[in-house]
């Protein structure tokens, strides 16, 4: 048992999503969503670099040294796996893991709505997953991947940087592979894979154009492509995919994209107020023809107002979600506000001005 694991095990029983260990500093815990510090003493930076390296591959504490941060993967069987990022800081080594259940909940178990369910059915196109950092993108991945590898008998692969969720084969065959351990990069691993026969290909992050363009590329060559990216909104995503390309190319880009697109789901988590936990409000996108056509002909400043006409086929912006956890009580009329797009809407539910004055 490593010397950290301790840290790891009091994670656990705290229900705390993330573990900072930073030299200089106690050890400090993120617990739906703020940081509390551990009554522990403070890092000195040779004994959390051990502490770190003991769990470290030789190779990416080489990277770490020669660059300065490096992402890994860590596992504690019957506990969890954990994505680690070690980097350099000014008062030496610093580290944050975030924790992956080794439990994959179920759709139903995360109380997504219905569509999110029926994606996993579809027989070929792209799905993007978006939000920020800690939105919970992997969680809801992990369940739509879950019901494909229920309900289908197909070949899922999967590309990230580490391998966060893992799958056991059930009516798929599943193959996980991780950037920097089993392939060198998300392009040579997109690449690679339209000769690995899979059916469903997920993207652990598209984070540049060559991996943008070969996971459109599989799209469009009947597979079915999962995706994530660091965007706030369905319409901002659909500009992030385009204007990601060189301007001459876009046009052509823009076409593409309509027919390969077949949803965008971006997602905020909130603390809930009523229960210990948290829940993340959904903006669905749906790519019906009315979408397509916004997406070539580049008015995607309309997309808004499609999903606001098209909840029939299980479209929801983003605002209809708080609105409706709010009026349920799940969430605080403060948290409503900070994370809506049109402020007019929540400004009435808050019992004091906003503290964001760059919102009046």
């Amino acid at each position: 048992m490593a010397q950290i694991d301790a840290f790891f095990k009091l994670m656990n029983d705290q229900g705390a999503s993330d573990l900072h260990l930073v030299a200089g500093q106690q050890p400090l815990l993120r617990v739906r969503g703020d940081i509390e510090r551990v009554k522990y003493k403070v890092l000195g930076d040779d004994e959390l670099k051990a502490m770190l390296y003991e769990i470290v591959s030789e190779d990416k504490v080489k990277k770490f040294e020669e660059t300065g941060d490096v992402d890994f993967g860590y596992e504690i069987p019957g506990l969890a796996r954990y994505r680690g990022n070690l980097f350099q800081q000014k008062f030496g080594v610093g580290a944050v893991f975030r924790e992956i259940p080794s439990d994959i909940l179920t759709c139903e178990q995360l109380n997504l709505p219905p569509v999110i369910k029926k994606l996993a059915g579809l027989p070929k196109g792209m799905v993007l997953v978006t939000g920020p950092t800690g939105s919970g993108k992997s969680t809801t991945l992990a369940a739509i991947v879950d019901e494909v590898n229920k309900t289908r008998s197909d070949h899922i692969l999967t590309i990230e940087d580490p391998i966060e969720f893992v799958h056991k084969s059930q009516k798929c065959i599943v193959n996980h592979r991780e950037v920097g351990l089993h392939t060198q990069s998300f392009a040579n691993a997109l690449r690679g894979a339209l000769r690995e026969d899979p059916d469903v290909i997920l993207v652990g992050e598209m984070r540049d154009l060559e991996t943008i363009s070969l996971a459109m590329e599989a799209a469009m060559t009947g597979h079915l492509v999962f995706g994530t990216l660091h965007t706030l909104n369905a319409a901002k995503t659909v500009d992030r995919v385009i204007e990601i390309f060189p301007a001459e190319q876009q046009a052509q880009v823009r076409s593409t994209l309509a027919d390969a697109l077949k949803a965008v789901v971006s997602q905020t988590l909130f603390k809930r107020v009523d229960v210990k936990g948290r829940c993340a409000a959904l903006e669905i996108l749906i790519c019906t023809p009315a979408t397509r056509n916004l997406i070539r002909e580049g008015k995607t400043y309309q997309i808004p107002s499609v999903m606001q006409t098209g909840k029939r086929y299980g479209m929801q912006t983003l605002d209809d979600a708080i609105m409706e956890y709010l009026q349920q009580g799940w969430i605080s009329p403060n948290d409503a506000y900070i994370n809506c797009i049109e402020k007019g809407k929540f400004v009435q539910f808050l019992t004091k001005p906003p503290t964001d004055f760059t919102d009046v």
